[in-house]
C-alpha cells in the first residue's frame, strides 16, 4: 500500500490525474474504472487539462464507472452519467462505444448488473480503479456489511449515505433514491491497480478505519489493505486522525 499525503483537494486531484496519465502513456488500451462525487471534480479537471496541454489522449481507453443510481436516466442531471459527460467525457476524446455505464432505468438490473461482469471480464478485467470513500467507509456504493465476495448488484441505500448525497438533490433526502446499482467488492479488488482520492476532515474517520483499523465488511475500505497494488491519495484534513 502507497499513502501520498498532498495539502488539498486540488492538489489530490491533480497527483491522481497524473498518476492516471502514466498508465494510459504505459498503456493506451487501459481498463479504466471511474467513480463520481465532489472529490472528483478536481480530479477530472486535472485529467483534462492534461488532456488539453499534454498530448494525453484517451482514444483507446475504455471506462467503466463505478455505480449509478436505480430510476435515474442518464440525462437526468442527478445522475452519474451526467455528472461524468458533463466534467470528463464531453471534454475529452474517449470515444463513446468504449464507455460503459450501468443502466439504472434497465427493465431488468439483475440481467444489467450480470451483463457489466461479462462486459469486464471480455476485457480481461480493469487496470486501473479510481474510488472514493463515504464517511462511513464505502466505497462504490458498497456500504457497511457488504459482502467482500459481492459483485456487481442492486443495492439498497443507508439513509446516512442519501442524506450525505441530498446536497446534490436540492438538499431534500427524500428525492434521493434508495436504490443503486454498484460493482461489488470482489469487482473492485480484482482490478489490477487502485487508487483511492479523499479529501477533508469529514473522510478522517473512514481513512483511519480503512488504514489503522481491522480489517472488517463493517468498514468495506479496509479490505484494500489486501490488495497487492493500491494507493491512497488523500489531504492533511483526511489523515488527521491517521496514527502517527
Amino acid at each position: 500500500m502507497k499513502l501520498i499525503i498532498v495539502n488539498d483537494l486540488k492538489a489530490v486531484g491533480l497527483r491522481g490525474a497524473e498518476l492516471v496519465a502514466e498508465e494510459i502513456r504505459k498503456n493506451q488500451n487501459l481498463v479504466l474504472g471511474l467513480a463520481t462525487g465532489g472529490t472528483m471534480i478536481p480530479f477530472y479537471k486535472s485529467l483534462v487539462n492534461l488532456f488539453r496541454k499534454k498530448n494525453l489522449s484517451f482514444l483507446k481507453v475504455r471506462s467503466f464507472n463505478l455505480d449509478e443510481y436505480v430510476g435515474l436516466n442518464g440525462k437526468d442531471k442527478r445522475s452519474f452519467r451526467y455528472f461524468m459527460d458533463k466534467n470528463f467525457f464531453s471534454k475529452v476524446d474517449i470515444s463513446k462505444r468504449n464507455i460503459h455505464f450501468l443502466d439504472g432505468n434497465a427493465k431488468n438490473l439483475y440481467t444489467e448488473c450480470k451483463n457489466y461482469e461479462n462486459e469486464i471480464g471480455e476485457l480481461g478485467g480493469i487496470d486501473l480503479q479510481i474510488l472514493g470513500i463515504g464517511k462511513d467507509g464505502h466505497i462504490g456504493f458498497n456500504e457497511p456489511g457488504s459482502d467482500f465476495n459481492s459483485r456487481t448488484r442492486e443495492v439498497l441505500l443507508r439513509e446516512t449515505t442519501r442524506r450525505n448525497n441530498a446536497k446534490f438533490f436540492s438538499g431534500k433526502e427524500e428525492k434521493v433514491p434508495k436504490k443503486a446499482l454498484t460493482m461489488g467488492i470482489a469487482t473492485i479488488m480484482s482490478a489490477r491497480k487502485i487508487i483511492l482520492l479523499a479529501s477533508g476532515k469529514s473522510k478522517s474517520d473512514a481513512i483511519a478505519g480503512a488504514l489503522n483499523g481491522e480489517i472488517s465488511e463493517k468498514a468495506p475500505a479496509s479490505v484494500l489493505m489486501r490488495h497487492r497494488d493500491v494507493a491512497f491519495i488523500i489531504d492533511k484534513n483526511a489523515a488527521a486522525k491517521l496514527r502517527k
